[in-house]
């Protein structure tokens, strides 16, 4: 009998408010890595009611009573030992519970959703935590987009939807961004309005704490001459933080630096990680040379991970 090794995943935890580009990030970070080494799991599959309970509980899915959180710690744990779990699922089309589904462990799992934070226990089981912080116009266009055309909603009942959820947004969500290694934020910068939906030209903001080995962009960044690169050294809730801004009309050439700089740091894989950055899809699939690079760094930060786990083996 062959018994086959254990496969101990590296998890990527992703967090944000609802239509943050939580799915949109990791999308792209399973494309580069490959289906075959790198798995999703959606913690909003842990809500304890469907769309209709919750409206007649008065109730919202970012309320931590609304989710089986100890069953999500529990799941992460076992998931981080190696272990396949059978885990709930919630179809966010129908508002309604679905059959659960069986999930094997794979090299890498993307673990994204409201509340992967709110708990040390969840905490614990990430090797890259990463919070998406877009201000709130912008989340606001992207989520009645998202729930107009793809959940059934109308407009109006979007927007009630959001003043219902503001206060557990403030009390439960945003608090999370404090135990992120990296923070991004997509805004839109001074030439671009965001009610014209042109995501393609959305700026990123990436705030790395010393709680990761960041790679050392500043030769490149200096090298830059389009000015759409920028480094700043800063300090949040008494941490030590570096931010690095990337102008969405960041040329091609000057995007390309970047994106090599972030690979010459990995002693392998080289091009191979270039071949579906940045793809997003709104109103039409468009691609975005700040996203590209975001989805690169996190990339880079996981397969740093997976060599140190190696390592020490």
């Amino acid at each position: 009998m062959v018994i086959g090794t254990t496969i101990r995943p590296i998890i990527l935890g992703i967090v944000g408010d609802s239509a943050a580009g939580k799915t949109t990030l990791s999308r792209g970070i399973v494309q580069i890595l490959g289906t075959e080494k790198a798995a999703v799991l959606c913690t909003d599959d842990y809500h304890r009611y469907n769309r209709q309970q919750r409206r007649e509980l008065g109730i919202t899915p970012l309320n931590p009573a609304c989710n089986y959180l100890d069953i999500m710690a529990q799941h992460l744990r076992l998931l981080r030992a190696g272990e396949p779990v059978l885990k709930p699922h919630y179809d966010h089309a129908r508002g309604d519970f679905g059959p659960p589904q069986y999930i094997v462990p794979r090299p890498f799992l993307i673990v994204e959703g409201l509340l992967g934070f709110y708990w040390q226990e969840m905490r614990k089981a990430y090797s890259v935590r990463v919070y998406l912080d877009p201000p709130e116009p912008l989340r606001r266009r992207w989520k009645i987009q998202r729930d107009v055309t793809r959940r059934g909603y109308t407009e109006a009942e979007v927007l009630r939807e959001l003043d219902i959820r503001e206060p557990d947004s403030a009390a439960y969500i945003r608090p999370q961004r404090y135990h992120a290694d990296i923070i991004v934020s997509f805004f839109p910068g001074r030439s671009v309005r965001s009610e014209q939906g042109n995501d393609a030209h959305l700026n990123v903001r990436l705030t790395l704490y010393g709680t990761l080995p960041h790679p050392d962009l500043s030769e490149v960044i200096a090298a830059d001459r389009s000015g759409c690169v920028r480094a700043m050294l800063g300090r949040e809730a008494g941490r030590a933080v570096e931010y690095i801004e990337i102008d969405g009309s960041i040329p091609d050439e000057a995007a390309a630096a970047l994106e090599h700089c972030i690979l010459d740091h990995l002693d392998t894989h080289g091009a191979a990680l270039l071949t579906d950055l940045g793809q997003y899809a709104d109103s039409r699939a468009g691609h975005s040379h700040p996203l590209a690079l975001t989805q690169l760094l996190l990339v880079y930060h996981l397969l740093r991970a997976k060599q140190r786990d190696e390592e020490e083996e």
